[in-house]
């Protein structure tokens, strides 16, 4: 059957992939053809998400990205891979007033500087073919910034930035870099947003026409940017609002 958006013969590896956006992205990847290199601090996750997973030849790796020792192993025991998508991330409520060095290092060692270092090695490893897909998790809160989020949405910021370096010193071997910009999603990192009420959640959702997003839009978003239908596409931000901008 034609499917111009198959990943019939890709590797894809996704961090983040025991839960939310990585854990679909990872599901729906492997149900269109994909073979699965699962990355997440959550091993426990890991070995729930590895059956849930279509076809065969799925790997998973347990560990801190932010850890160079673990970044190392990954580099040298990773397979050949024609995507990567960079889902892990970590958010924070701290209102300007109230932010510390620290909250801004763990937002961005987790947001930005693991990623790049991961693909450092595996660039470095030689790990990523011809003609591959890095898929960024950036956030439309980069732009629209809302009290308490400044620290995230400066990762995110950067995560942007980044991107397009990577898409500009990358464009020679076709490989394509990109980002997913969603606003509202329903993942388990809603849960870390602890000082808000279920009131404030139903006031947030009255604003998109289309309701929140789920993990699955994202997914859907990524598997495009994976596929061959986007081969021409690089440098580019995807944003996903639910209509809320109109």
């Amino acid at each position: 059957m034609y499917n111009p958006y198959s990943l019939e013969g890709k590797t894809i590896l996704i961090t983040g992939a025991a839960s939310g956006i990585g854990k679909a992205t990872s599901i729906e990847s492997s149900k269109l053809g994909a073979k699965i290199v699962a990355v997440d601090l959550n091993a426990e996750g890991l070995e729930k998400l590895m059956p849930q997973l279509e076809g065969e030849g799925h790997l998973s790796f347990a560990g801190n990205l932010c850890h160079e020792d673990f970044l190392k192993v990954l580099g040298e025991n990773a397979p050949a891979l024609d995507g990567v998508f960079l889902c892990a991330g970590v958010s924070d409520t701290t209102l300007v007033k109230f932010i510390t060095e620290e909250k801004i290092q763990r937002v961005f060692d987790v947001n930005l500087t693991a990623p790049i270092m991961m693909l450092k090695q595996l660039l470095v490893k030689k790990k990523i073919n011809k003609g591959g897909s890095l898929v960024w998790m950036s956030s439309y809160g980069a732009e629209k910034v809302e009290p308490g989020l400044g620290i995230y949405a400066a990762s995110k910021s950067a995560v942007n930035g980044i991107m397009r370096a990577y898409a500009k010193e990358l464009v020679s071997r076709k490989i394509r870099s990109n980002s997913i910009m969603p606003m509202m999603i329903r993942t388990e990192l809603l849960s870390t947003l602890n000082n808000i009420s279920d009131k404030d959640w139903e006031k947030q959702e009255a604003m998109y026409p289309l309701g929140f997003g789920n993990p699955l839009d994202v997914a859907y978003a990524a598997i495009y940017l994976f596929s061959d239908a986007s081969r021409w596409i690089t440098g580019t931000q995807i944003r996903m609002d639910g209509g809320s901008n109109l």
